[in-house]
């Protein structure tokens, strides 16, 4: 699938809208339809004392994180380059990029953090980062936020959907029901991602190369990406 091709856009804003503008530029036509929007969880400050470091899985994560303290002395260990730049400008000086998903957050973990670390996230998480860590570091979850479902349909004359997490590609496929993507093209974040999408009829479903949108992007105009 190369140009002109309308594109559902299924992630939660802000990101869908920087998803939609990279299709733009690649002469698809985006249709900006989130299945799940993000709620903060209200709640105190918490107190940072006990932590050595923090830990986020995703931008939505630091941003509800950061809404609760002025705080931001904690070094940061981010599990992508998009939530590292997050967490960069919301203000935190010292911020290590795992660059990948959730296994290479943990390896960063083992690797550099000393000390307990408090991870504020999904209040149900897509991954378990304690197992994989597997004890080599005390962590503390912190539910900041949770992804609740919208009541988004499919636009109509989708020609393909762009999945970036589970819980999205969950949604879509209780959406569309069986069958519900025949002739279509899927595109997931990942093997979780793309799990899900199974029983929806697709034509095709392609994984990107690695959890990234730039990555999400490449694969939906690459016919050769896995499957």
């Amino acid at each position: 699938m190369t140009g002109a091709g309308r594109v559902w856009v299924t992630r939660t804003e802000p990101g869908a809208s920087r998803t939609a503008a990279r299709l733009t530029a690649l002469g698809f036509t985006p249709l900006i339809a989130p299945v799940l929007e993000v709620r903060p969880i209200a709640q105190d400050a918490p107190d940072l004392s006990p932590y050595a470091a923090l830990a986020f899985t995703s931008p939505n994560g630091v941003a509800a994180f950061t809404a609760l303290t002025p705080d931001r002395s904690q070094p940061v260990f981010a599990v992508g380059d998009a939530t590292a730049e997050r967490a960069r400008q919301a203000g935190y000086d010292s911020v290590i990029s795992a660059s990948g998903d959730l296994s290479d957050l943990a390896w960063r973990l083992a690797a550099s953090a000393s000390g307990r670390v408090l991870v504020p996230g999904a209040k149900q998480p897509a991954g378990d980062l304690d197992e994989l860590l597997d004890g080599a570091v005390e962590t503390v979850r912190l539910p900041v936020y949770e992804a609740v479902a919208t009541k988004a349909r499919p636009p109509e004359g989708f020609d393909a959907v762009l999945l970036h997490s589970p819980r999205a590609a969950h949604a879509v496929a209780r959406t569309l029901g069986r069958e519900g993507g025949r002739d279509r093209l899927a595109v997931a974040i990942s093997p979780a991602a793309a799990t899900p999408l199974a029983t929806a009829g697709f034509v095709q479903i392609r994984i990107a190369g690695e959890p990234t949108d730039a990555a999400v992007l490449e694969a939906l105009g690459n016919p050769a990406a896995r499957v």
